[in-house]
C-alpha cells in the first residue's frame, strides 16, 4: 500500500499541491488568531472604557476649557460650565432603562458667545415640547459628563433627516450649527442630576471602544479563517483518495486506454469489395 502514495513525493504536481498547502494552513490559523486577538482586544477595551466612566463619575468636576478637546481620556470626565440657557432642541427616539423616549437638549451660552449642548434629562415617549420643562432663566453653571460629538448612524443615534421643527438626530456641532444662531462647541455634557421630572441620562463609553459590529465583524472572520484551513485539509485528502483509487483501479486492470485512430483489419476490407462487385442472382 506504501507504494500507492509514492506520488506525493515523485509528481511535480503533487509537489505544487503540498506546497500550498503546507503554506495554506498556518496562514489561515495565523489570520484568524490575529482577527481573535482583535476582537479579545476590543472586550478588554470595552471593560477598561466602561469601568472608567464610573470611576469619572467620583472624580471633582473640572473646567470646561480644561478637558477640550474631547478624546478617550477626556469623555466621560465631569465638566463644569457657566452660562445662560438659550435654544432647547428635542433628540427623538432615545432609549433608556429598554423604553422609549427623548432627550430635552438645550444650548448653553457661555461667556464667549459660544454655546454647549446640554442634555437636562430624558422623558418617556414621543417627543413634545409642550411636555419638556422650560429650562431654567438667569445664569447657571452646570455639571456633567462629558462626551464627544455623536455620528449619525452610530450606537443608536438615529440617521433619518426630515425630522420637526425642533428635533434634532444627533447631539454634534455639524448637526446643530443649521439649527441655532450661534457657534457651538464640538462636544456635549450630560447632567449629573437631571433638571426637575427627568431622568438624567447616564454618560457613554467613547466610540470604538465598545462591542460594536466592528468587534463581531473581527468575531465572524475568526471563524472564516479557520473553516478555510479546515476545507484546504478536507480537499487536500479527496484529491488524494482520488489519486489512489485511480491507482488501485489501474493495477487491476479496471481502466480502459482509448487508442486516437481504430482501424479496420484489412480483411474485413477485402471482403467487403468482393460482395460489391459480384453480380446479383
Amino acid at each position: 500500500m506504501e507504494g500507492v502514495y509514492r506520488f506525493l513525493l515523485t509528481t511535480p504536481r503533487w509537489w505544487a499541491i503540498n506546497v500550498f498547502v503546507l503554506l495554506a494552513i498556518p496562514f489561515c490559523v495565523f489570520m484568524g488568531s490575529w482577527q481573535l486577538g482583535r476582537f479579545e482586544d476590543r472586550v478588554e477595551s470595552h471593560r477598561t472604557a466602561e469601568e472608567k466612566v464610573s470611576e469619572d463619575q467620583r472624580e471633582a468636576a473640572r473646567p470646561l476649557a480644561e478637558l477640550l478637546p474631547v478624546d478617550k481620556e477626556t469623555s466621560g470626565e465631569q465638566a463644569t460650565a457657566t452660562g445662560r440657557y438659550g435654544k432647547q432642541l428635542l433628540v427623538p427616539d432615545r432609549e433608556l432603562d429598554g423604553k422609549r423616549g427623548y432627550y430635552v437638549l438645550t444650548m448653553l451660552r457661555t461667556a464667549n458667545d459660544k454655546a454647549l449642548p446640554v442634555v437636562r434629562g430624558w422623558l418617556p415617549g414621543d417627543a413634545d415640547t409642550a411636555k419638556a420643562p422650560a429650562a431654567p432663566t438667569g445664569e447657571v453653571t452646570v455639571t456633567g459628563a462629558l462626551q464627544a460629538s455623536e455620528s449619525p448612524g452610530s450606537d443608536g443615534v438615529s440617521a433619518a433627516g426630515g425630522l420637526p421643527a425642533g428635533q434634532t438626530g444627533a447631539i454634534s456641532a455639524a448637526s446643530l450649527v443649521n439649527l441655532v444662531p450661534y457657534e457651538v462647541y464640538d462636544a456635549w455634557v450630560t447632567l449629573a442630576e437631571a433638571d426637575a421630572g427627568m431622568t438624567a441620562v447616564p454618560a457613554k463609553a467613547p466610540q470604538d471602544t465598545g462591542l460594536d459590529l466592528k468587534a463581531f465583524q473581527n468575531l465572524g472572520y475568526t471563524g472564516e479563517w479557520f473553516v478555510f484551513a479546515g476545507f484546504v485539509v478536507f480537499m487536500w485528502y479527496r484529491l488524494v483518495r482520488r489519486e489512489v483509487e485511480f491507482a488501485q483501479d489501474a493495477e487491476l486492470g479496471l481502466t480502459e486506454e482509448l487508442t486516437s485512430e481504430p482501424t479496420e483489419p484489412a480483411d474485413a476490407a477485402h471482403e467487403e469489395s468482393k460482395a460489391s462487385a459480384s453480380p446479383t442472382a
